[in-house]
């Protein structure tokens, strides 16, 4: 998979991006775990991308979820057997 990000916001450590072999778009965030940090990547669909970049609010409450593993089944990568947690 090739991650392209088109928007980052370092403020709330998140960003938004197309996965450039599927084409399919994604919201991604940094995690970390005591042997690496990472980013993990959940899939979401053109119209979330487009309203995310313009209403952060939106954004943010999204990645929350994602941050306290209410979206696992958007991951578009399974995490290995020692998950990190979100920084």
């Amino acid at each position: 998979m090739k991650f392209t990000d088109i928007y980052v916001n370092r403020e709330e450590l998140f960003s938004l991006g197309i996965e450039e072999t599927s084409g399919r778009f994604y919201v991604s965030f940094p995690v970390s775990n005591r042997l690496v940090d990472y980013e993990e990547y959940y899939a979401i669909d053109q119209q979330m991308f487009e309203r995310f970049q313009n209403d952060v609010d939106a954004a943010v409450k999204f990645v929350n979820r994602c941050r306290r593993h209410q979206l696992d089944e958007l991951l578009m990568q399974q995490p290995g057997w020692n998950r990190g947690t979100a920084i």
